[in-house]
């Protein structure tokens, strides 16, 4: 008598969804009231305004992603946007150089977070040629003591960029827009003609970009998350 085959192994259940709370939702509110403070306060130039809505954003959002359940590494890259955000407020060289390097932590996070999932071939081609193309144009206006840790950034954030669609739309958009407002710095930088109020885009497609990182990794991480 031959012994039997022994079951194969179940499949891994997927997390559990977790369910908004009224903390969560709560958090979530106020995330979104001090997105909207700090983008009228540079619409009519109230600098303090933006000085004290700013700061709030992350923390707001990396609390609102824990109670959600996030990944830690997701609730670790919105911290590093949070330190980015606030040596930024600062004109001094070296507060730019330290919340770029934040900024570079944290997409290292998200990095790492999205593993090795699929992604397209010819978005990748796109995402590249993107970043040798704006490299390239950037470079003689950049500062000279700028122009290697710029080009080292660049890279980073635009394979963040590229990974980020392997999680789904929201965050592959949100990898786009995170691309945008920090091209629309590095232009700003260079001296570039800027549009009008150009704190305004840079804040608007970066808050809409860490949102949509935020949503598309919750989703991810555990099957389809409930929105609140």
């Amino acid at each position: 008598m031959t012994a039997s085959p022994a079951p194969a192994p179940a499949p891994a259940a997927a997390p559990p969804a977790v369910r908004a709370t009224p903390v969560s939702r709560a958090l979530l509110a106020a995330f979104g009231l001090a997105a909207a403070a700090d983008l009228v306060s540079l619409l009519a130039g109230a600098e303090l305004g933006h000085q004290i809505a700013k700061p709030l954003l992350m923390p707001l959002l990396a609390a609102y992603a824990a109670t959600r359940g996030a990944p830690k590494l997701l609730v670790a890259a919105l911290l590093f946007g949070w330190g980015g955000d606030v040596f930024l407020l600062s004109d001094a060289d070296w507060a730019f150089l330290v919340g770029m390097g934040s900024f570079a932590a944290g997409h290292v996070c998200y990095l790492v977070l999205f593993g090795r999932r699929r992604t397209s071939p010819a978005l990748g081609v796109l995402y590249a040629a993107a970043l040798a193309g704006t490299v390239a144009l950037l470079w003689s206006d950049l500062p000279a003591e700028l122009r290697i840790p710029v080009a080292g950034y660049s890279l980073l954030l635009t394979a963040m960029a590229y990974r980020a669609s392997s999680l789904g739309l929201l965050a592959g958009l949100g990898g786009a827009l995170f691309l945008l407002s920090d091209t629309l710095i590095a232009t700003g930088v260079a001296e570039w003609p800027q549009p009008p109020a150009p704190d305004f885009w840079i804040m608007l497609t970066y808050i809409a970009a860490q949102y949509l990182l935020t949503t598309g990794a919750l989703r991810s991480s555990g099957g389809k998350r409930e929105d609140p």
